[in-house]
């Protein structure tokens, strides 16, 4: 039996409407990548990268290296067949229509109106004109599990599954990319902390096992 646990996307900001969306998705699937850009010199004997001996050269040997934020990527499932199963007035009717919803709401750009209110760009908050406005990405905090991180939806792709007669999807797919927002914010420094954390944990694992091989 496939294990499923819950995760969410919400929309941390004063916002109108609030966006909150609660998903289940198999763990195993999750993807985290970065990466980082090489830039090296053009003579020959730097093309390749710069010539390092002692640990304490290695700043100078990175010197034009670029690291990427982290992106992620999940597959989400969004299913109301047991909601509709049970009577659910809404899934009846609406199916996962809502959940698709909140999600193009969140690549959406938004606007800031009276008192720091955050609202649909394209609902006509902020100033008349459209050169004087300034529209914005939804910082969102992606959670799942024991991690909280602040990201960008940087691209969403829904695909219907199967739709009521009214042709309102009640079982939909979606493939969603993410930008870790990295920088002086406590959810991404929480999340340093737990990494090199858990790196720390690995090196005196490797160590007592070493040490275990060689003198046990």
């Amino acid at each position: 039996m496939v294990r499923v646990s819950r995760g969410a996307l919400v929309e941390y900001a004063v916002s109108l409407p609030p966006l909150v969306l609660m998903f289940e998705f198999n763990p195993e699937q999750i993807s985290r990548s970065r990466t980082i850009t090489v830039r090296t010199g053009n003579a020959p004997g730097t093309r390749g990268g710069y010539d390092f001996v002692l640990p304490t050269e290695t700043p100078r040997v990175a010197q034009g290296v670029t690291v990427q934020p982290e992106t992620l990527t999940i597959d989400v499932l969004f299913d109301a067949t047991d909601r509709m199963d049970k009577g659910d007035p809404i899934a009846s009717v609406q199916g996962v229509q809502p959940e698709l919803d909140t999600l193009r709401a969140m690549v959406e750009p938004k606007a800031q109106g009276p008192g720091g209110l955050q609202m649909l760009a394209s609902l006509g908050a902020g100033p008349s004109r459209a050169f004087q406005r300034q529209e914005t990405a939804s910082v969102l905090l992606f959670a799942w599990g024991d991690h909280v991180l602040p990201v960008f939806l940087t691209s969403i792709r829904l695909e219907g599954k199967s739709h009521l007669p009214t042709l309102v999807p009640y079982r939909a797919s979606a493939n969603l990319t993410m930008q870790v927002i990295e920088g002086n914010n406590p959810f991404y420094l929480f999340e340093q902390t737990r990494i090199f954390g858990g790196a720390a944990l690995n090196t005196g694992q490797t160590a007592f096992d070493f040490a275990r091989k060689v003198f046990f």
